[in-house]
Parts: structure tokens; C-alpha cells; sequence
């Protein structure tokens, strides 16, 4: 199936590695021209190269910190004069370790950390890069924040209230850049096999808290990524998918 973004332009936040990387290579793989913005140069640097001579479609490495306004204003910039984006993906770095429960929570650095790596960053990626989409007449804002935020779970405090905060600021855009053609939709991940998960968490008991009984691949989160950013789901905003192998147990 053809999803329609050959030739588009993308940008993900935090896509040298793990979740995002596997967005950008999802991307990549559907001939999307791709922008990577990382903290970390080295890493960056192989990444891009790798995804660029895997798929053949144009990858640039931008280096800098989400979670400061200033590099977020140069990569806006830098954006900008390249012509702009069609697809943004956001994702920001994960809470701090080890996870705790609320109470257990009594560090105003962790708290002060956590705002700063997930949701201070996510309002600078939003308020300075929404705009680029816009005036086009197409484009898709993709946000991936956390299975928790629908469903807490234990011992992910910090995380649970902070990227409800994201979940909150992607719902407020919904209608603000529809518009302009513009969808945003939210995946909320849980339980994926990507090195930080399994370095930080016990897989068996979570594998046991799922329908599947598994864990999820990167592929697989990046082809969801690559649907919501898809032709096909053109007329699918304002929602979020839960990734998480039927984990989370709501009705809506």
C-alpha cells in the first residue's frame, strides 16, 4: 500500500534512538525526506547515516537539547529556510530512574527534571514547530507520550503526570490546525522492546500484564507511526492509539 508520503518532509524530535528512531526509520522506508533532532552528536551522526544509506531518501542529523528554547528556536529556524516540514513527530526524553510512586516522590529535582525532559520540552516543540505545518494544506502532528496516561500504573508518577500534560496540549491544537489540514493524534506506548525499556524494567511481569502476552516491536510502533502519518488516515485526528498489546483495560 502506497501511504502517500513520498517525497514529504519529516521531522522527529528525539529520533536518534529507540521510539523515535523507529519512527524515523518508518518514515524513511516510505521515501520521507527526514530531519532527526538529538542530544547526542555521535549517536546522531551514525544514525543518520545508517537510515540514509538503508532507505536512500535524504537524512539530516540536527544536534541540540529539547529541553532548551534556544536550541528549539534554531532548529525552528533551520526548519524554516529548508523549506519547512510536513510531518512532526514529537518525542521527548524519558522520566527519571529509577520510577516511583507518587509519595515516594519527594525529590524536587526528580520533579524538576521531569518537567523539564517531558513536558516543559514538548510546549517549546509545540509552540515553536506547530507552525510549520501550517499554510500548506496538509500535515500531521504526531505525539507519542505513554500508556499511562489513560491508565496509571505503578511507580510511573512523574511520567504519568507530566505527559498527561502533552496528551492535554496536543488536544488543545486538534482544532487550532485542522484548518489547515493539519491532524494530531497521540500513541501511547507501553511494554515496546527497545533498550532503555528492558534495561529499566522487569519484561516478564509486564509481558504478563498484557492481552498479547508479548512485548511490542519497534517495527510495529514504527508502522503505527507511519499510518497516523499516512494518506489513509487523513480524516483520524484528535485521537490516541493505545500501543501497548491490550494492557490498558478501559472502555474508551
Amino acid at each position: 500500500m502506497d501511504l502517500g508520503i513520498g517525497g514529504k518532509r519529516a521531522l522527529v524530535i528525539g529520533g536518534s534512538s529507540g521510539l523515535g528512531l523507529a519512527a524515523a526509520e518508518a518514515l524513511a522506508a516510505e521515501g520521507a525526506e527526514i530531519a532527526i533532532f538529538a542530544r547526542n552528536p555521535e549517536t546522531l551522526d551514525r544514525e543518520t547515516a545508517r537510515v540514509r544509506s538503508l532507505h536512500g531518501v535524504g537524512v539530516e542529523g540536527i544536534a541540540g537539547d529539547v529541553t532548551q528554547q534556544a536550541d528549539v528556536i534554531a532548529l525552528r529556524d533551520r526548519v524554516a529556510e529548508a523549506g519547512g516540514t510536513d510531518i512532526l513527530v514529537l518525542n521527548t526524553p524519558r522520566p527519571p530512574s529509577p520510577m516511583r510512586d507518587f509519595l515516594a516522590e519527594t525529590e524536587d529535582d526528580r520533579w524538576d527534571r521531569a518537567y523539564d525532559d517531558q513536558l516543559r520540552s514538548a510546549l517549546f516543540v509545540l509552540r515553536h514547530l506547530t507552525p510549520l505545518l501550517l499554510g500548506k494544506g496538509w500535515g500531521r502532528l504526531i505525539g507519542i507520550t505513554s500508556a499511562s496516561v489513560k491508565q496509571p500504573m505503578p511507580r510511573h508518577a512523574v511520567s504519568t503526570i507530566f505527559r498527561a500534560g502533552v496528551q492535554s496540549a496536543l488536544k488543545h491544537l486538534v482544532e487550532e490546525v485542522a484548518p489547515h489540514g493539519v491532524t494530531v493524534n497521540t500513541i501511547a506506548p507501553a511494554t515496546v522492546l527497545t533498550p532503555t525499556f528492558t534495561r529499566f524494567h522487569d519484561l516478564d511481569s509486564r509481558v504478563a500484564g498484557t492481552a498479547l502476552k508479548r512485548a511490542g516491536t519497534l517495527e510495529e510502533f514504527g508502522g503505527t507511526v507511519a499510518f497516523l502519518a499516512s494518506r489513509q488516515a487523513g480524516f483520524i485526528t484528535g485521537e490516541t492509539i493505545q500501543f501497548d498489546g491490550g494492557m490498558t483495560r478501559a472502555l474508551l
